[in-house]
């Protein structure tokens, strides 16, 4: 499976779409992003011609932007689920976590319950292995203090690739 990975987006739909497209384009199957979304129309605009699941954890400055939101408010996005403070998965038979707080993407590494953990917040990107974990950090779509980034990770090959937007 191929999974791609974005954070911090912060309201730049601009970029946003662009990472979408380029997501598309690589025949992507499902889509992480690891906080820093702010107000949810951004990701409802930028979702919407995104079919497949997508997983987003919130940060904690989302969750201000979030938590008065009608339960039905990403009713058209069956694939859509959202997390609070970290998610997790599992695709070919590795469990996956991810969240927006290195702190938090640090304790779930060192629990060792997980083969990778993905986290957002420091805008660069970053690889750590903490015992057999890898660590990883994407960088920022947003283009915030460093050029936009996202990852693209392969289930199958045991790939990280990571992408420039352009």
């Amino acid at each position: 499976m191929k999974i791609a990975i974005i954070s911090d987006s912060h309201d730049n739909l601009a970029n946003l779409k662009k990472a979408i497209y380029q997501i598309k384009k690589e025949k992507i199957e499902l889509l992480i992003h690891c906080g820093d979304i702010f107000e949810p129309e951004t990701m409802k605009e930028a979702l919407k011609d995104f079919s497949e699941k997508a997983h987003f954890v919130l940060s904690d400055v989302d969750e201000d932007y979030f938590k008065n939101l009608d339960e039905n408010y990403f009713k058209d996005f069956p694939n859509l689920k959202i997390w609070r403070k970290f998610g997790e998965i599992e695709a070919d038979k590795k469990k996956i976590a991810f969240c927006h707080s290195p702190k938090t993407a640090f304790k779930l590494a060192f629990s060792q319950k997980y083969y990778i953990v993905f986290y957002g917040h420091l805008h660069f990107p970053f690889e750590k292995t903490i015992g057999k974990i890898k660590l990883i950090n994407s960088g920022n779509i947003a283009g915030l203090f460093f050029k936009p980034t996202f990852a693209i990770y392969n289930t199958k090959t045991d790939k990280l690739e990571l992408k420039i937007l352009s």
